[in-house]
């Protein structure tokens, strides 16, 4: 069985081209990537990429930005096209960005997300997520399947950070597609209707932004706690930014809380479908369990699958050289399952205690609004099981069928059983 084992994670290594999945990987990428991390943890791609999966390696890569770059204009250039919308969305955004740029706009971002401003949000999220629950119970009355998707994953997130950026509530419809359509466009290959659909998302949602700052302009909010006006006003006798670097980070500030967020919340629904075991042992002590669940998701179903660098000067990383303007992609799914690091780490285990994961990046690029998602998630499942805690699958999931992003299309479950 362990040589048969052995052939088979072979094969998988010498087939493996990120632009040509094989069917069946959306549904379960985890043997794609424990086989690559066990024979090939640098991996050549056919593109003269390399894939790495080591969570040593990526940690390195993390804190190393003199190094390893996260500006992508050489790599999106020929991807999107010069002069498009999603090239210049995707290239002034915060996360694909190095210093200065990133500095400036990160440092305005976290300002408005402080501890105490974070804290200030819970009632809201509370308020909000009860709403959601109340829907829920009214859709799912008499057994009816609901899509715990739509109508309660994704609807945190666009609520969240609609009031962050104070989109008025009667337009926040488009918010959602908008997203999934530029960051399809991310995809190892995208196909021509993607590219089209992320560059109209790009310009309409621009263009729904300089309404949202020339009012935001007129009626300054506070500061201390509102993300928009504190990205308009930037920082006292400091950096400002200008209409493109400002428009372009909101949409990013969209896209970076909503898609994680959802599938956080999603995939961890499922998970417990799953594990029942585990699922019953939050149920029975939410308050000690839930911050360490809430991380083990992260870890064990990652959000963001895959992440990119390039490297900059000549290096060697784990013994292998490194070329300057070689392109990498960074697989954090792979990493958050290293068992260098994570003791049985296909085993979900909700009362993880050391857990190290790469969920939310690190170093410097570490994500700005983790506090944000982790209280929404907090909220969102211990609701949730409270008020549900006998809640089944009503069919097959259905997943979004994307490699960078885990989560799901549909998760239609009943309530009740």
């Amino acid at each position: 069985m362990q040589a048969s084992g052995q052939t088979a994670d072979a094969d998988i290594v010498a087939g493996f081209d990120l632009r040509a999945l094989p069917p069946g990987f959306y549904d379960d990428p985890y043997p794609t990537w424990r086989a690559l991390r066990r024979l090939s943890p640098i991996h050549p791609l056919p593109d003269g990429s390399l894939f790495l999966t080591r969570h040593a390696d990526l940690f390195a890569i993390y804190r190393d930005t003199a190094t390893f770059s996260s500006d992508k204009v050489v790599e999106f250039t020929p991807k999107f096209g010069a002069g498009s919308p999603l090239l210049e969305h995707h290239t002034t955004s915060l996360i694909f960005n190095d210093p200065p740029l990133h500095t400036r706009v990160r440092r305005l971002i976290t300002g408005a997300l402080t501890p105490r401003a974070v804290a200030a949000m819970e009632p809201g999220v509370v308020s909000l997520v009860q709403r959601l629950l109340d829907g829920l119970e009214a859709r799912g009355k008499g057994g009816a399947p609901v899509d715990l998707v739509e109508h309660f994953a994704a609807a945190i997130p666009i609520e969240v950070i609609g009031n962050l950026l104070d989109v008025p509530r009667d337009r926040r419809g488009p918010l959602r597609d908008w997203s999934l359509a530029i960051l399809g466009a991310l995809e190892p290959a995208p196909t021509p209707a993607m590219l089209d659909l992320g560059n109209r998302a790009v310009t309409e949602f621009c263009d729904e932004l300089r309404t949202l700052v020339a009012h935001r302009r007129r009626h300054p909010g506070n500061p201390e706690h509102d993300v928009l006006t504190r990205l308009i006003q930037g920082e006292a006798g400091g950096d400002r930014l200008d209409e493109r670097e400002l428009l372009q980070n909101c949409i990013f500030i969209l896209n970076a809380g909503h898609e994680t967020t959802t599938n956080l919340i999603s995939n961890a629904l499922h998970l417990l479908c799953e594990w029942p075991g585990e699922r019953a042992r939050l149920i029975a002590d939410p308050d000690g369990l839930m911050k360490t669940a809430v991380e083990e998701f992260l870890r064990f179903d990652s959000s963001v699958q895959l992440g990119n660098r390039r490297v900059l000067r000549d290096c060697t990383l784990s013994g292998t050289a490194l070329r300057e303007g070689a392109l990498l992609t960074l697989c954090i799914a792979g990493a958050n399952r290293d068992p260098e690091v994570f003791e049985d780490p296909d085993r979900l285990d909700l009362g993880r205690q050391r857990n190290p994961h790469l969920g939310f990046a690190g170093g410097p690029h570490v994500c700005a609004g983790l506090a944000v998602a982790r209280l929404e998630a907090r909220v969102a499942l211990g609701m949730f099981l409270g008020r549900f805690p006998r809640y089944a699958l009503a069919g097959p999931a259905e997943r979004e069928g994307r490699a960078r992003f885990r989560g799901f299309r549909r998760l239609p479950v009943v309530l009740e059983t």
